[in-house]
């Protein structure tokens, strides 16, 4: 596309990679409408097909430009940004879409809580309307990076006297308000990647609130679709636990047995076959907001990712018995690869919790992609006051 590679060559001939600070060359890099291109000219983007990205990503890293951060601010980048596209008026775009990009912003996200995880509908934290400004108080847990996150996505309960999908309404928070409390949560693994979060009189300007009062739940729904994609569609061929392990099948003829060699190509047959259905997902997404397709990719990501790190201890079960490091460090961004075999063994197990439980996605899939009958809801049409908890 000529005016792409045109955008390109002026970016790099006025920001040389070389020597321009990374916020900088990232800042005009979405002034320039080359970080999102599918987004609209203004927002980071040209209003051009999303399969250009990729094309623009290869051009600006052979010249050697810098990348955002996606690990460190990867719920900014893939929840929250798409979110603000899609819900967030003029204003509220202006201010964080562009931080959000040259990650001067990191962004967490406040959703579950100790007694609404799996069901998120039920969201007890309470936000009341003081003059223009929303009170919060409540609990969040699970919370990924919300150490060293500055803003966060909330989604809490304005209204208790509708059902419970009614009554929810989405905000921005300010990590740094002094009612904000981050408490670590230590993981199997030893790391503590994941946080519960208090609010306590926690101040949000009215105008932080996303879409309408009492929209939160057809606003979260679209961030959750959003993230589901982000973890259940990977983008390169043996990316993930399968390359690990394919990796160490071509370098170790010791781990080879026909049985392993079976069991190894039938996962890498699915893995492939569950990146192809990606691929196809995120064209999908040209036409608008994802669908609940994205369920089944992260049900599916959850499942190989379990399974295939099983399977790298079946090949050396000796290394199963060794572990690196059980002391606590707070990362700043998840690492579902980077040490050996039996911290990768006990990571994979948090895959079928986070981003919505495989139960959940059972569910999800069940009714509203093959159409199934729901289960039975007791709290269904009841005011959420009135629901037993």
């Amino acid at each position: 596309m000529p005016e792409l590679d045109d955008k390109v060559r002026d970016l790099l001939s006025h920001h040389d990679p070389a020597t321009t600070d990374e916020a900088e060359f990232l800042g005009a890099r979405f002034d320039a409408g080359l970080a999102w291109v599918h987004f609209p000219r203004g927002r980071g983007g040209l209003g051009v097909s999303r399969g250009e990205q990729e094309r623009v990503d290869a051009l600006l890293a052979a010249a050697g430009a810098p990348a955002p951060d996606v690990g460190r601010n990867s719920i900014g980048m893939g929840m929250a940004a798409p979110t603000l596209l899609a819900f967030g008026d003029a204003d509220q775009q202006e201010r964080y879409l562009r931080r959000i990009y040259t990650c001067e912003d990191i962004w967490c996200q406040l959703f579950s809580e100790p007694g609404a995880g799996s069901d998120l509908a039920a969201v007890a934290t309470r936000a009341r309307l003081d003059g223009d400004t929303w009170i919060v108080d409540g609990q969040k847990v699970w919370t990924s990076g919300a150490h060293h996150a500055q803003r966060a996505i909330l989604v809490a309960r304005t209204d208790s006297s509708v059902p419970k999908h009614a009554g929810l309404t989405y905000f921005v928070v300010d990590m740094s308000d002094p009612g904000v409390e981050v408490r670590p949560l230590r993981q199997i693994t030893g790391e503590a990647e994941f946080n519960e979060v208090f609010l306590s009189g926690v101040r949000v300007p009215d105008s932080d609130r996303i879409g309408d009062v009492g929209q939160g739940w057809k606003v979260a729904t679209a961030t959750l679709n959003n993230e589901r994609v982000a973890i259940g569609a990977g983008a390169a061929r043996e990316a993930g636990q399968i390359g690990v392990v394919a990796d160490r099948w071509r370098r170790d003829p010791s781990v080879r047995t026909p049985g392993a060699q079976a069991e190894l190509l039938a996962w890498w047959v699915e893995t492939e076959v569950t990146r192809l259905a990606g691929v196809r997902l995120r064209q999908q997404l040209e036409a608008g907001v994802p669908g609940p397709e994205s369920s089944a990719m992260k049900l599916a990501f959850a499942r190989q990712a379990q399974e295939i790190s099983g399977l790298a201890l079946e090949l050396a079960p000796e290394e199963g018995l060794l572990y690196d490091d059980w002391t606590m460090t707070r990362t700043e961004r998840p690492s579902f690869l980077g040490r050996g075999p039996g911290f990768r063994y006990l990571r994979a197990k948090g895959n079928s919790i986070e981003g919505g439980t495989s139960e959940i996605m059972r569910n999800v899939v069940a009714e509203r992609v093959l159409g199934l009958p729901a289960d039975h809801r007791p709290d269904k049409g009841i005011p959420f006051k009135d629901v037993p908890r």
